[in-house]
C-alpha cells in the first residue's frame, strides 16, 4: 500500500468463525479499535485483502493462519465547522472529555441547529487531538442531554474510548443522576400513583417508573409512554425537598436505568408530576391558592426551561479502567429558583 494509507496486518487464529467479518471482529487487536460496523464498511470498500486480493464479501471463508491486511486511511475531516464556543471542561485526557453543558446548547448538529452545538465547540477545542471515530475526525457522542437541560456529559476523543464508553452506557453500568424540580409531590400514599400502570414504590419511598417509550402517534418531535411497543425505559426518583403548604413542588433526585430520549421528562409527566418550565411535557399545574407567596409563585411560572440538571456522572475510564465520578453544582437559574422557594418557606407567616 502507498500514500497516506496505513496497513493493519491480522493473522486469523485457531478455530475461526467461518465468515470473514466475524473472524476479523474476533481477531483484530482491541487496540486497533475497529468496530464490527466499521469492519463491514472497510470490507465493502475493498480495503481488506488476502494474498493481494481484495475481499469484498463479508461472508468470505477464512482459515486459521490466513494473513489478512486492512488498509486504513487517516481519519477524514467532517463537514461540521469548528466554532470557538466557550466550554466548561470538567475533565480531559487523550481519550475523553467531560463537559458541563449550559442551557440552550444542542449537543449534535441537526436540521435547524447546524451551528452553535457542542460538537461544533468540541471540534474547535480539541483540534488535532481527535484521533478519529469510525474513520472520521469527530468527537464520539455516546449519550446526550436535551438542549435546555444542563449538566454533565462525557464525549470520546478516540475510537477505543468510544467503544468502551458505548459499552458501559449500553450495559447501563454508567451512573447518571439528575436533579429535577417537579410539579406536585410524588407520594407513596397517593392511591392515584399506586393504581397507575408502570408505577411502583421501592424501599425508602423511591418511585420506580417502568414503561416503553416511542415517538408520539401524532407529534413526531415528542416521545410518549407505551406498553406494547417502543424501547424499554426505567426511571427512579426520590423526593429531596418539597415546597409549599400544602406541597406544590418537589425537588427530585432521578436516576436512569436506561437512557432514552426525553426519558425523565416523559416519565414524570406520565405520573402527573411534570417538570417546572417544561413547555413540551409539563402541563403546568395551577398552584393552590396561598400555598406559595406571590413572588415565589411568579418565579415558578416564569422559569424559562425544563428544570432539569445532570448533576452526577460516573463511569470506568474506557482505557485505564479507573473509576471516575463527577458532580456539577446547580446552574444559576435553578439555584436561584430554589433559593426563592426556600426563602418563601422561611418567611411564611405561622
Amino acid at each position: 500500500m502507498t500514500g497516506d494509507l496505513s496497513v493493519l496486518r491480522v493473522v486469523i487464529g485457531d478455530d475461526p468463525p467461518a465468515r470473514l467479518d466475524k473472524a476479523l471482529a474476533r481477531d483484530v487487536p482491541e487496540a486497533a479499535a475497529l468496530s464490527r460496523s466499521r469492519l463491514m464498511r472497510l470490507i465493502a470498500e475493498g480495503a481488506v485483502s488476502r494474498d493481494g486480493l481484495a475481499l469484498t464479501d463479508p461472508r468470505a471463508k477464512v482459515a486459521a493462519g490466513d494473513r489478512v491486511e486492512i488498509a486504513l486511511a487517516p481519519a477524514a475531516e467532517v463537514d461540521t465547522r469548528p466554532e470557538a464556543i466557550a466550554l466548561e471542561v470538567v475533565f480531559e485526557d487523550d481519550d475523553l472529555i467531560v463537559i458541563d453543558k449550559p442551557a440552550g446548547m444542542v449537543v449534535h448538529p441537526a436540521p435547524g441547529a447546524a451551528s452553535g452545538t457542542l460538537v461544533n465547540a468540541l471540534l474547535h477545542h480539541c483540534g488535532d487531538r481527535l484521533s478519529g471515530i469510525g474513520g472520521e475526525k469527530r468527537p464520539g457522542i455516546v449519550h446526550r442531554i436535551d438542549k435546555d437541560t444542563t449538566g454533565l456529559l462525557v464525549v470520546a476523543k478516540s475510537d477505543r474510548a468510544h467503544h468502551g464508553l458505548a459499552a458501559q452506557f449500553e450495559a447501563h453500568s454508567a451512573t447518571r443522576r439528575y436533579l429535577a424540580l417537579a410539579q406536585g409531590l410524588p407520594d407513596a400514599a397517593d392511591p392515584r400513583l399506586r393504581g397507575l400502570r408502570g408505577v411502583a414504590f421501592e424501599g425508602a419511598g423511591i418511585l420506580r417508573i417502568e414503561t416503553r417509550l416511542d415517538r408520539h402517534r401524532h407529534d413526531r418531535q415528542r416521545q410518549a409512554v407505551f406498553f406494547d411497543r417502543g424501547r424499554h425505559a426505567v426511571t427512579r426518583a426520590r423526593v429531596v425537598e418539597s415546597f409549599g403548604a400544602p406541597p406544590q413542588l418537589a425537588l427530585l433526585e432521578c436516576w436512569l436505568e436506561t437512557g432514552r430520549t426525553h426519558q425523565i421528562r416523559v416519565h414524570l409527566a406520565h405520573v402527573g408530576h411534570g417538570l417546572v418550565g417544561d413547555a413540551v411535557y409539563g402541563r403546568a399545574r395551577r398552584l393552590a391558592k396561598g400555598a406559595l407567596p406571590e413572588a415565589a409563585a411568579a418565579a415558578v411560572a416564569a422559569f424559562p426551561r425544563q428544570a432539569l440538571h445532570a448533576a452526577t456522572l460516573g463511569f470506568a475510564h474506557p482505557v485505564s479502567g479507573q473509576a471516575l465520578l463527577f458532580e456539577s453544582p446547580l446552574p444559576g437559574d435553578m439555584a436561584g429558583l430554589l433559593a426563592a422557594l426556600r426563602d418563601a418557606a422561611a418567611h411564611k407567616p405561622a
